[in-house]
């Protein structure tokens, strides 16, 4: 699955999925698990971990998103392990 076929159960694309939870976060960052709870029904967000790291990359090398390594931004080409999501922060 790529960044134009991830499509959500709405019809809407999981970058705006992703985006707009986000949105609803204010400054916080979230998990993957966390958005991804928050976008699909009970039983199915396991399946959403890998398209959301996925679409998260491709909207951090377009400056949409940032992703967090224990706190600090992370190079969206090379990070590992635990990672959290949020808006770019515009202080």
């Amino acid at each position: 699955m790529n960044k134009s076929d991830s499509k959500i159960a709405d019809g809407g694309s999981l970058d705006d999925a992703i985006l707009a939870v986000l949105a609803r976060a204010g400054a916080k960052t979230l998990s993957a698990p966390e958005i991804a709870h928050a976008i699909a029904a009970e039983d199915e967000w396991h399946g959403l971990l890998v398209p959301i790291r996925r679409s998260a990359v491709a909207l951090a090398q377009a400056g949409r998103l940032v992703i967090y390594r224990k706190g600090k931004p992370a190079d969206p080409n090379d990070f590992r392990g635990v990672y959290r999501l949020g808006l770019p922060r515009h202080d």
